[in-house]
């Protein structure tokens, strides 16, 4: 049974991604447009966190490097923009590998600290070709439209290239974490002197994990760019890499379908959740929650919560749910057969 629990699940997701759009309005269907493009950037980490225990606070810079990728090519060349979506991995995935080289030599807290100069990096990168990055003031891509000229409400049209990106890249993950590469992987995360003494290359691990994640995070950020129609150094903050490995840590780690989760918290708490949860808090206790670093306090205590709830995640406390079920039909069955304990 469990072996259908997979191809079931991804079918549930599937069809709750068909029927979304006719259930709620343009604007949350654009938001859940973005849920999507989360959730791709989500699963690319997830390989590089969850299944390889590396630690990055630099993929919102990769977003950023995919997003630029699509606009100049957009705004610059005149290339349609979903052409340019796969080339945006690419360049990222590129970059994201030649990091990859130099950071093996690093490991927990060395690696983090390794890859939180990759945004802060991105963000003077961008700002010093203003020529060719547009600078400060960014660059303006062409509003949302139908690739064939049809005429689509944007807001489904966009709907629809996010989720059939994640729907195709999201199985991709899947094979790669569940062969042998995926094998691999796990193994350095658990021990990597064990994976060396059983042959695994840990450096070439760590670097194809990089690439790969990068990769992901570069499509979503193409997708970001298409959504947004702009790019500038503050559409990809330093905290967006931060919230990124936060969804990832309430998804569950090392679980693709908890990036469902991690992508509708990374979405939601920033424009839904987060001012609503600081306007009851403004109400109730009369505190000034327009303050700088006011949003980042509801993260931390969702955060908190969630994890005192379920330190696995949310895949952890479904897996938890799931076990206990199984506990009690298992518990049935055994009365029901035997008939000493009727």
């Amino acid at each position: 049974m469990s072996r259908f629990r997979i191809p079931v699940g991804f079918a549930v997701l599937a069809c709750a991604v068909a029927v979304a759009p006719f259930l709620v309005s343009n604007y949350h269907t654009y938001q859940l447009a973005f849920v999507g493009l989360y959730l791709v950037a989500l699963v690319g980490l997830d390989i590089l966190t969850g299944f390889t225990g590396q630690i990055s606070l630099g993929h919102g810079a990769f977003m950023g490097i995919g997003a630029y990728t699509t606009t100049i090519l957009v705004v610059d060349h005149g290339w349609r923009d979903l052409w340019t979506i796969p080339l945006a991995g690419v360049v990222a995935g590129v970059i994201g590998l030649a990091f990859g080289l130099p950071a093996t030599r690093f490991a927990g807290p060395y690696l983090a600290l390794a890859t939180f100069a990759i945004p802060l990096s991105f963000i003077g990168i961008v700002k010093r070709f203003p020529s060719f990055t547009g600078g400060n003031v960014g660059k303006n891509l062409p509003q949302l439209h139908s690739e064939f000229g049809w005429h689509v409400n944007p807001s489904i049209w966009f709907y629809v290239v996010c989720w059939v990106v994640a729907l195709v890249m999201f199985p991709v993950a899947y094979l790669i974490v569940r062969g042998r590469f995926g094998r691999a992987l796990r193994a350095v995360r658990d021990s990597e002197i064990a994976a060396t003494a059983n042959g695994v290359s840990t450096a070439a691990v760590k670097t194809a994990a990089f690439g790969i994640s990068a990769f992901y995070c570069g499509i979503a950020g193409s997708l970001y760019a298409i959504g947004i129609t702009y790019v500038n150094p503050d559409t990809f903050p330093i905290d967006l890499s931060i919230l990124l490995l936060v969804g990832i840590v309430l998804g569950g780690a090392g679980s693709l379908y908890g990036m469902v989760f991690g992508a509708l918290f990374v979405e939601f708490i920033r424009i839904s959740w987060g001012p609503g949860i600081l306007d009851l808090v403004s109400k109730a206790h009369h505190l000034d929650t327009h303050a700088p670093g006011s949003g980042l306090v509801v993260y931390g205590v969702v955060l908190l919560l969630v994890l005192y709830i379920a330190p696995a995640g949310a895949a952890g406390l479904v897996r938890q749910l799931l076990a206990i079920v199984s506990r009690l039909r298992s518990k049935k069955d055994t009365s029901l057969s035997d008939p000493s304990l009727v």
